[in-house]
């Protein structure tokens, strides 16, 4: 059903699952996500993209109370509505997408690697 009403429109891409890496570049190259994935919600604001939740509740608010996601819900209008608005409205779309990651600035391995290492020099022990 999804290929006979999707598959004939060109910038619609319908891919089986793809692993980890492969998936993570298909999303860089979006313009927005579009989702029911909880995952998602965290990866596309580091990725600087819009994400549109296509459910009535989520268990991660803070992208949402941030601003770079948005809850749309279940209804078609709805969804097509607020895609619309993002590839229209310029303002719209920079807004989420240069808003501040709420899940973190992508540096937390290295700056505990540092603190480690810091302390394991020093000669402190683990007094963290």
């Amino acid at each position: 059903m999804c290929r006979s009403r999707l598959g004939s429109i060109p910038n619609i891409i319908l891919e089986a699952p793809l692993s980890y890496k492969p998936f993570v570049r298909l999303m860089d190259a979006s313009k927005l996500l579009l989702t029911d994935s909880g995952g998602l919600q965290e990866e596309g604001p580091s990725l600087g993209k819009p994400v549109l939740i296509m459910r009535k509740t989520t268990e991660r608010p803070e992208g949402v109370t941030a601003g770079v996601n948005k809850l749309v819900g279940t209804d078609v209008e709805a969804i097509v509505s607020n895609v619309d608005r993002l590839l229209s409205d310029a303002a719209a779309y920079a807004q989420m997408a240069s808003t501040k990651n709420p899940y973190g600035d992508g540096t937390a391995g290295a700056q505990i690697a540092e603190i480690l290492q810091s302390t394991l020099a020093g000669g402190e022990g683990y007094g963290f």
